[in-house]
């Protein structure tokens, strides 16, 4: 039995191919999910219809118990979406207490405005109990890619060092390569803002409005996510980095992109209603969005793409008279984050 014992807080697509690398990279591995009726199906079939080609491999334990799931665990891993991990971390119980953590979620929390890690931090003290050091792990990571093994690069993001080592250490796996990263704040806010971006990329798509449209779309986000960032507090470098316009890029241009899919049909024409409904999946840019315009007023950031993504999706604008007010904007300099 390895002395690394990980259990993984979510049985979705990420949570799945994380527990599959932290065993192949040799710790023991739990699984944990919200839904009972999930679990017992993963359990006994090891199959999951989140994901194509996939099979639980058996040394992986499927935990019922969400306070037996975490006990004597040395790393957990979010992988529930942002704005469900206050209502499911709660569930865990005051024995989650001075675990380290690691999160691959992506995304801002509505009302609050919070970070994954600063929402965990906030549920585990509401718990009583102090929490322990706090890790982002992100990258262009398609679920579907890494269940097949397919090479990938990934950043552990935290503010102790220690931390950081340890997840690169433990995914020490042949297609995984693990940058380590001080940056906690850049490294989360870019993974929750790709997705923003990324549902503008896929109306560009659905309404046929062509490559360089697309490619605009990403450069002139980046510069969007950059400003924002810049004023959090993150560093500038961060955005040029793999968590930054690698995971970016990955989410504009993949066909399995649930954000880019998802803004490709409203380019089409289908509602975003529709769309929610007809996938069954969880599109953590639609929330995103929310937040970011959120944050974007509160620090005064100018994010142009971001807003008109925003009144798409919730203001009844049109694909099309967004990108024509976009275009009609005043000219200017090019500048990185203005």
């Amino acid at each position: 039995m390895s002395e690394r014992v990980i259990t993984v807080i979510g049985d979705g697509q990420m949570g799945l191919v994380m527990a599959d690398a932290f065993l192949r990279g040799g710790s023991e591995v739990r699984v944990w999910g919200p839904f009972p009726d999930d679990l017992d199906s993963l359990e006994k079939t090891r199959q999951t219809s989140r994901l194509d080609d996939f099979s639980l491999d058996p040394a992986i334990r499927v935990e019922k118990d969400p306070e037996a799931a975490v006990a004597g665990a040395s790393l957990l891993v979010n992988a529930i979406p942002t704005q469900f991990i206050r209502t499911v971390w709660s569930k865990l119980g005051s024995g989650i207490g001075g675990i380290p953590v690691v999160s691959v979620a992506k995304g801002i929390e509505n009302e609050s405005l919070l970070r994954p890690t600063e929402i965990i931090l906030e549920t585990v003290e509401s718990l009583g109990v102090s929490a322990g050091p706090l890790s982002a792990l992100s990258g262009p990571t398609i679920a579907n890619e890494l269940v097949h093994h397919l090479p990938a690069a990934m950043v552990a993001a935290s503010l102790e060092e220690d931390l950081s080592n340890k997840v690169q250490a433990w995914l020490n796996v042949p297609w995984l390569r693990i940058y380590t990263h001080n940056d906690l704040v850049g490294v989360e806010l870019a993974g929750a803002t790709k997705n923003v971006i990324a549902l503008a990329a896929g109306m560009v798509d659905g309404l046929g409005a062509g490559d360089n449209a697309k490619s605009a779309v990403l450069a002139r986000g980046l510069s969007e996510i950059t400003a924002l960032g810049e004023a959090l507090g993150a560093r500038i470098e961060t955005f040029f980095g793999v968590a930054g316009v690698g995971d970016l890029a990955t989410t504009c241009f993949s066909p399995h992109g649930r954000n880019r899919t998802c803004g490709e049909a409203i380019g089409r024409g289908m509602t975003l209603e529709a769309f929610l409904e007809s996938s069954g999946c969880v599109i953590e840019g639609v929330a995103t969005t929310r937040s970011i315009v959120m944050l974007a007023d509160r620090y005064k950031v100018e994010m142009p793409i971001t807003r008109a993504v925003h009144a798409i999706l919730f203001d009844g604008m049109a694909v099309d008279d967004a990108i024509r007010k976009l275009m009609q904007r005043d000219p200017k300099a090019e500048s990185i984050g203005g």
